[in-house]
């Protein structure tokens, strides 16, 4: 097998982590390539061989890649939506964080994952992805997100307008810090923590979660991903913080933006004896005796 390596350059902490993977594999038979930056970072720390190749661009990725593996937090994977974007290419999660909802697969059944892959026992779980369309533009790439949109209140501790619409019909306006837009994917994150529900991966469904909404009668709605989402913010202040997963942009009142369902999924590795329900159970202590 094609195994791609990617991880965040800067992070000492899960060098020693990605050596031991790049010996494994290479242990096991398998051809190691590593991601720019991603590679220049670890040759300032690590000797690699000569063995383990170097992608700079999609195409070579698309062709000469079976499996990413990304080393990391969840954020880590996140950004492994902008390095295989519409390729189909299956990613394995390594936790080198804390929780890790989506990098779930711990360094000690590193070895055990692998076997899997080589024997074929594992799933592929398809992740529903949401565009960010708008008038201006706001990010550099694809505008596509694994989690979630957001519009936040910056530079004020005033609150900030938001007037939503479904497929051109009005929703509502949320009086609020500002409001996210989460994939189910997501709704175990940022949206979560604001109050919103927790849906299945193949819910089909956006969740609209207000983020300390001035109305308690504001709550979080759940609506089918067919749906596209239309918003329009105002406030006292001239600029906004608007965010699609990890990355971040000033926008202002003149942004005309749009959410709707991606085209194309990304693909999670998930091994035989793992599922979404157990990792709820297990990452938020569900059905645990805490008074012990």
């Amino acid at each position: 097998m094609n195994i791609c390596i990617y991880g965040r350059p800067g992070n000492a902490g899960q060098i020693e982590l990605t050596e031991a993977v790049i010996n494994l594999l290479q242990k096991k038979g398998h051809t190691v390539c590593l991601h720019e930056p991603y590679d220049s970072f670890l040759k300032n720390h690590l000797r690699i061989g000569a063995s383990v190749k170097r992608i700079e661009t999609f195409e070579e990725m698309k062709e000469n890649t079976d499996f990413v593996f990304s080393i990391g937090g969840d954020g880590t994977l996140l950004d492994t939506v902008f390095i295989v974007r519409d390729s189909n290419i299956p990613v394995v999660g390594i936790n080198a964080g804390r929780l890790g909802f989506l990098s779930s697969l711990s360094k000690d059944n590193i070895e055990t994952a692998i076997d899997s892959l080589d024997k074929g026992h594992f799933a592929l779980d398809a992740r529903t992805l949401l565009r960010l369309e708008s008038n201006n533009p706001i990010f550099v790439g694809e505008n596509v997100a694994l989690n979630e949109f957001t519009i936040h209140k910056k530079e004020t501790s005033s609150m900030i307008t938001i007037h939503t619409y479904l497929n051109g019909e009005y929703l509502n306006s949320y009086w609020a810090d500002g409001i996210m837009i989460s994939t189910p994917t997501g709704s175990t994150g940022y949206s979560l923590s604001c109050g919103g529900p927790i849906m299945v991966p193949q819910s089909e469904s956006f969740v609209i979660t207000p983020i300390a909404p001035h109305n308690l009668t504001v709550r979080p709605i759940v609506v089918s991903d067919k749906n596209v989402i239309s918003l329009e913010v105002e406030g006292r202040s001239q600029h906004f913080m608007a965010t699609l997963d990890s990355r971040s942009a000033t926008i202002d009142s003149s942004f005309q933006l749009a959410v709707r369902k991606e085209n194309y999924s990304i693909n999670l590795v998930r091994l035989s004896n793992d599922n979404f329900l157990t990792t709820l159970r297990k990452k938020l202590n569900w059905g645990l005796d805490t008074r012990n």
